[in-house]
Order: C-alpha cells, then sequence, then structure tokens
C-alpha cells in the first residue's frame, strides 16, 4: 500500500507530502496506482522546482518508494495551486472503489 501524508501549516495550507511504499495493485511496471500517485508527486515537486522561487526541501529513496518533500515558509501562490492539484489527484484515487485499498492518503499539520 502507498501511504500518503499531506503537509499542512496552520493556516491550512498544503506545504509538502511524504509518500512511501509500493501499492501491490499489480506487478512492478504495471501497477497504475503506483504509476499515477508518481506521476502526481513527482511532477509536483519538478513543477515547484521550475516553476516557483519557493526553497524546497525533500529526500527520496526509489527503493522504498519514498519522496519527503516540503516547502520551507509560506507556499507562494503558484506553489499553493500546483500543491492543490496534487491533492485533487490523489483524492480522486483515494476515492475510487477499485484503487481505495492501494493506497492510504492523511493529513497532518506540521
Amino acid at each position: 500500500m502507498v501511504k500518503v501524508t499531506i503537509y499542512k501549516n496552520e493556516k491550512n495550507q498544503y506545504v509538502g507530502f511524504k509518500a512511501v511504499g509500493h501499492a501491490g495493485f499489480s506487478e512492478e511496471g504495471q501497477d497504475v496506482v503506483c504509476a499515477a500517485v508518481s506521476v502526481l508527486t513527482i511532477n509536483t515537486v519538478n513543477a515547484i522546482d521550475a516553476f516557483t522561487d519557493d526553497e524546497t526541501s525533500e529526500l527520496s529513496d526509489e527503493t522504498d518508494g519514498l519522496i519527503d518533500f516540503q516547502v520551507k515558509g509560506n507556499p507562494s501562490s503558484d506553489a499553493a495551486l500546483l500543491l492543490n492539484a496534487m491533492v485533487l489527484g490523489l483524492e480522486q484515487i483515494a476515492d475510487d472503489d477499485n484503487y481505495r485499498k492501494y493506497m492510504e492518503l492523511t493529513f497532518e499539520e506540521v
């Protein structure tokens, strides 16, 4: 199961996330849940890096399926939009009857 924790600040803004694990929906290379979570999270990290001046921290480990990413301080409006879009996509996966048992989505104040 992929476990995704969305980080929120005291203003209830998304400021990052931690995704760890492998979904186990299908065999490696065929797992659409892992692929969807990976695309959403990795694209968000890359887009924030490419299109904003926000300072961030990132830790990743491909073997463990880990990405731990956080915007330092308050996110810019562009970073906030990108994080909101990522969370929307993750919520849609988590709410889907076919995929919900392969991904856990939680929220944590940091």
